[in-house]
């Protein structure tokens, strides 16, 4: 094991390495050179530097929750000590290091009666959710997490410290388009006065097509199809008939695995029997989308759809009965195909660009990566 003043390299071999290497995806095995734990914007630069003078790829780790590739053979970062979250409720504005999650962010918001656009889980990692795009409960009312974002501090390919207010296309790029422009070590972005939502999970036997058709933008709904029955998802800004209110921390709505994803600009009847067939077999999820993620300017390619469908396996022929109906493109957050990653932008060339000006060398490549 190798130190310096703050940051601590584990090598092959040691039990620190074997522990620091292992993504959320127990599928995935990598053995990356060396595994770096970062502690301060010091650390970040000094591991940037290494990874350059070694020649190689640099991969980041907070969470493990959106790792999908195996980084072998590169200098693997984790960011996970650098969890600070500060509120400021007067801007109504969090600041978090790389290593926060939505729990803290969630916790240290709701006293001044503020949310942020979080996911369905706790435990999944601020920045990485929020750079992939970020979809939330509370996003048809306020749209994607990313566009949330006003500023961020980033260490750069070449081991400069930047800030996003002196360069705006940065921060268009960092607005959902992941993180192959640099490694962010602060994040900033707006919080939402909601001191509490209506939202639960019942039993649904009705059309769900129709609910969303009629459906306002403070109200955001999921239909669930599985072997053990159809059920619906609701969370509200505003009262909803049949639910009671609750504070947003307490508001437990969870996610379905996402083996198969497609998105829809309306729900075709064949679509709808489809969805129904798989869920004799698997755990469908149909959300509604649209609201104000619509209105989102960034390069996330999901703001034009109206719904996505997710299917906790990936069955035989599913892939090829949705696709003349869908739209082609995906989204960060669910992807776990990486070949696939133009597919969850619009404006991919001006991503590219970005990637040619920030990360000319392609030190940031692991993963998700623009090329």
């Amino acid at each position: 094991m190798l130190t310096t003043q703050r940051q601590t390299v584990h090598l092959p071999g040691s039990e620190a390495y074997e522990a620091l290497r292992k993504p959320l995806n127990a599928a995935l095995d990598p053995r990356p050179a060396m595994v770096v734990e970062a502690y301060g914007v010091a650390d970040v630069r000094a591991a940037v530097l290494m990874a350059t003078e070694r020649n190689l790829p640099l991969a980041v780790q907070a969470t493990g929750h959106g790792t999908h590739t195996e980084a072998n053979g590169a200098l693997l970062l984790r960011t996970t000590a650098m969890d600070e979250v500060e509120i400021d409720p007067i801007r109504r504005v969090a600041k978090v290091g790389p290593g926060a999650r939505w729990g803290a962010v969630i916790d240290a918001a709701a006293p001044y009666g503020l949310v942020p656009l979080a996911g369905s889980s706790r435990d999944v990692g601020v920045t990485g959710f929020t750079l992939g795009g970020g979809v939330g409960w509370l996003s048809r009312r306020y749209g994607f997490a990313a566009d949330s974002v006003i500023r961020a501090q980033v260490v750069t390919a070449d081991g400069r410290l930047v800030s996003t207010d002196e360069h705006p296309d940065l921060l268009w790029a960092l607005k959902g388009g992941g993180g192959s422009f640099g490694l962010v070590t602060e994040l900033e972005f707006r919080l939402y006065p909601v001191k509490q939502v209506w939202a639960g999970i019942i039993p649904f036997q009705g059309d769900y097509r129709a609910l969303t058709e009629k459906a306002p933008d403070t109200l955001s709904t999921a239909l669930i199809i599985s072997p053990e029955g159809t059920k619906l998802k609701v969370m509200s800004t505003v009262p909803v008939e049949g639910f009671e209110a609750i504070p947003f921390r307490e508001a437990v709505m969870g996610g379905t695995p996402a083996r198969h994803l497609d998105f829809f600009t309306d729900l075709h009847d064949d679509v709808m029997e489809m969805a129904v067939e798989a869920g004799k077999e698997a755990t469908v999820e149909i959300r509604h989308w649209g609201g104000a993620m619509a209105g989102h300017r960034g390069p996330v390619a999901a703001a034009n759809a109206s719904y996505s469908v997710i299917v906790s396996q990936a069955l035989p022929g599913l892939a090829e009965a949705f696709g003349p109906h869908a739209t082609g493109g995906s989204f960060l957050n669910f992807l776990a195909d990486t070949g696939r990653t133009p597919d969850a932008f619009t404006g991919y060339e001006r991503l590219a660009e970005a990637k040619r000006a920030w990360d000319p060398r392609g030190l940031f490549s692991v993963g998700h990566s623009i090329r």
